[in-house]
């Protein structure tokens, strides 16, 4: 039961947290750009359920990761590498095919931080990490 609430619950909560804010970036910020990137490419967005699938267990992977690193590093530290990792190095990939649309990574840079501060945040507090001053 310990390991359920100290491991499973906080990685479940900012999954939750990830998801939830992906859809909301998604909806109100980025799918007009993304709609009018591929319109203009001559491609369709895919938006099946099994892509919305997919997004969803990358936010789960996405806070799994952060649970992990947060093990190791402090709430900036776990904050900055792990939207490095899943964020920017996303929108670089993106960006070299050519489908990342202009001024999403302006306005998604700051979503994204404070996306990833929340639910790092949210895993040390359920984790009740105890870190040592030299982490801090």
């Amino acid at each position: 039961m310990n390991y359920l609430k100290k491991t499973i619950l906080p990685i479940f909560l900012a999954g939750i947290w990830i998801n939830l804010s992906e859809t909301l970036r998604w909806e109100f910020l980025a799918k007009p750009l993304w709609i009018e990137q591929h319109k203009s490419m001559g491609i369709v967005l895919p938006q099946e359920p099994v892509n919305m699938i997919i997004w969803m267990i990358w936010g789960f992977i996405f806070a799994t990761v952060i649970f992990i690193f947060s093990r190791k590093f402090n709430l900036w530290q776990t904050t900055f590498l792990s939207w490095f990792l899943f964020l920017a190095v996303l929108w670089l990939v993106l960006w070299n095919l050519g489908l990342l649309p202009d001024g999403l990574v302006q306005l998604g840079t700051p979503l994204g931080l404070i996306e990833a501060f929340i639910a790092t945040w949210i895993c040390q507090k359920m984790s009740q990490r105890k870190m040592d001053q030299s982490h801090d």
